[in-house]
């Protein structure tokens, strides 16, 4: 072995759940046994991206990717490739070796990191290696050698607009605070992050911590503020405690506290943990609840710029758009405007999550299209299935139908397509999805998740959702499109917070692209999908039929009649469709059946 090796496990979330520090537990055993404890530096990463492929392992300097590696792979690695130098090559992620729609699929390829630059590069509990990577010298330059205009001055040319879902001018909130008059203002992150299918700012803070706390030391100079808050959801206890320790390390550093880089800057944060209501994810709900108050939304103007946490000025920004500031005055706003479209700057990064071959985490320049990233990076749907929709944005977005998958992903574009950015959650759904189901699922969450303050929020939707339970049941009526339209448009325009004012999203768009599966509910008492248990029915195919008994045995009400060696026959009034008969026939027989039945 001529050159030291650098073994770099991922031990994001998602790797950690499929056993990746048992894996480097059983490599350093390996590595020790074998004599290479001092040729061998093993690290352990934050997520890397391709979490479909986990546990992954990336060595260097030869950067071979190791994927999907088990305990039992790793004396093989050790002893083949750390110590023979032969790369073991049933285990490598190799780009292009499967297809979707003829092009070749590099989950990599298309992708430009920014925000995630270090995740699944460095050790994130150690701030020696986030120096040895640049770590802090942006701050270090924006305190001694820029003014506070000036920094802001490079954030607006870069264009960066609000990560968290709204878009807002990153300058422009920046500015409000610091032209607020007062004495003492705060920084506050919002990591939150209560969508289902998003873990984009868990997983910085779980890779790159130090980036965060960076950015908004940054923020702080330029407002001037002394003091600030990172609201971290109970649910993201890795993250809470490597941000934790990454605080600890900065304030030892002298990167956090007083007299920063003995520029008379003062600045040091704290975490605060959140009960996990989605509604704190918006913003003064989130101020309520940093004070110790019920997470409810507080009407605006005043807006936190003006009066925030304590009544004080507050900037609020979310993870990903702090994370981006470091490049920013490191490299230049003009460097990071060069990037996107005209109107969305830089990057974004999306959580891949749903019907779709590989799952993870990706970050691309805005303007790469719904199809690069679904297909290119996402690498389509699973074999046999085809992608039916995408609800971009969580709870609070939309469903885009492949036939406006070229369209480039920026603000208005998606907002122009009935659904929005959000924060990054990408969620496909294939041909086996109702989408009037998915619809009322969605619902279901911003129904149970509103905090109640308002009347269109709490008595709306609960309206909407009501409609929907119907529809699902077989009990629709002609009207309820239309009014689940009027109820939805109104909301919209009436709710206090942005909770209430996008929840009717996922349902309005579902009626602009698929009303013909809400008419099939309606009409046909029929989901074509095969979902919405209380429009199936169950037969038994009788040429098919072995009579086996097996269906009958798991029946829990007797509905099935027949005996070994006589065709079975279903009881349809005493069917409860559990479906335990469909799933334990071995031959087929039991068929799942939808509409109005012949019988």
């Amino acid at each position: 072995m001529s050159q030291r090796l650098n073994v770099l496990v991922c031990s994001g979330a998602s790797c950690i759940s499929n056993d990746s520090l048992k894996v480097k537990e059983k490599m350093l055993n390996e590595i020790e046994k074998l004599g290479l404890k001092d040729e061998i530096k093993v690290i352990e990463t934050g997520c890397m991206g391709p979490c479909e492929l986990g546990p992954v392992i990336m060595v260097y300097p030869d950067e071979s990717f190791y994927k999907k590696v088990k305990i039992d792979d790793v004396p093989e690695i050790v002893s083949e490739h750390f110590l023979k130098g032969r790369p073991v090559e049933r285990l490598l992620y190799k780009p292009g070796e499967k297809k979707s729609e003829n092009k070749k699929e590099d989950f990599f390829a298309k992708q430009e990191k920014i925000v995630l630059k270090n995740c699944g590069m460095i050790n994130p509990e150690s701030i020696d290696e986030y120096i040895a990577v640049g770590g802090y010298e942006a701050l270090g330059k924006a305190v001694t050698e820029m003014s506070r205009d000036e920094v802001l001055e490079e954030v607006k040319k870069s264009g960066l607009r609000g990560r968290g879902g709204g878009g807002f001018p990153t300058h422009l909130k920046w500015g409000f605070t610091k032209n607020a008059p007062g004495d003492e203002k705060y920084v506050v992150c919002n990591a939150d992050e209560g969508d289902p299918g998003a873990f984009m700012d868990r997983s910085v803070i779980e890779g790159d911590p130090h980036t965060l706390i960076e950015g908004m030391a940054i923020a702080a100079y330029v407002v001037g503020a002394q003091k600030g808050y990172v609201y971290v959801r109970a649910e993201y206890p890795l993250a809470i405690d490597r941000l934790n320790l990454a605080i600890k390390e900065a304030r030892e550093f002298g990167f956090l506290g007083e007299n920063i880089f003995e520029s008379g800057f003062n600045f040091d944060l704290e975490v605060r943990v959140g009960a996990g209501a989605f509604v704190c994810g918006e913003e003064t709900a989130l101020i309520n609840s940093i004070e110790g108050k019920r997470g409810t939304p507080r009407p605006r103007p005043p807006f936190p710029a003006v009066k925030g946490v304590w009544n004080k000025p507050t900037l609020l920004n979310n993870v990903e758009t702090y994370a981006n500031v470091r490049h920013i005055i490191l490299n230049g706003g003009d460097w990071f405007a060069s990037r996107g479209t005209e109107t969305s700057k830089g990057t974004k990064v999306f959580a891949l999550s749903g019907a779709i071959k590989n799952t993870g985490l990706a970050e691309v320049p805005m303007g790469t299209t719904i199809r690069e990233l679904i297909y290119d990076i996402g690498g389509g749907a699973p074999e046999g299935k085809t992608i039916k929709a995408v609800q971009l944005g969580g709870p609070s977005g939309g469903c885009i139908t492949p036939e406006y998958f070229d369209t480039p992903i920026d603000y208005e574009s998606l907002l122009g397509l009935g659904a929005m950015m959000g924060s990054g959650g990408v969620i496909a759904m294939d041909d086996s999805t109702c989408m009037v189901n998915t619809a009322k699922f969605f619902l279901d969450f911003t129904t149970f998740e509103s905090c109640g303050k308002c009347v269109p929020c709490r008595v709306g939707l609960k309206q909407m959702y009501n409609i929907l339970d119907r529809i699902t049941k077989g009990e629709g009526e002609e009207e309820d499109i239309d009014k689940l339209i009027e109820l939805g448009e109104t909301i919209k325009k009436t709710a206090l917070c942005g909770l209430g004012q996008t929840a009717p999203n996922p349902v309005l768009s579902t009626i602009r692209y698929f009303r013909d599966e809400y008419e099939e509910h309606i009409r046909e008492k029929k989901c074509r999908a095969l979902v919405c248990n209380d429009l199936l029915y169950y037969e038994i195919d009788k040429d098919k039929c072995k009579a086996c008994t097996l269906c009958a045995q798991k029946c829990p009400v007797d509905a099935i009649i027949g005996e070994r060696g006589v065709k079975h026959e279903i009881v349809p009034d005493k069917c409860i469709k559990c479906g335990n008969c469909y799933d334990v026939c071995p031959f087929g027989a039991v068929m799942k059946m939808t509409g109005i039945s012949e019988e």
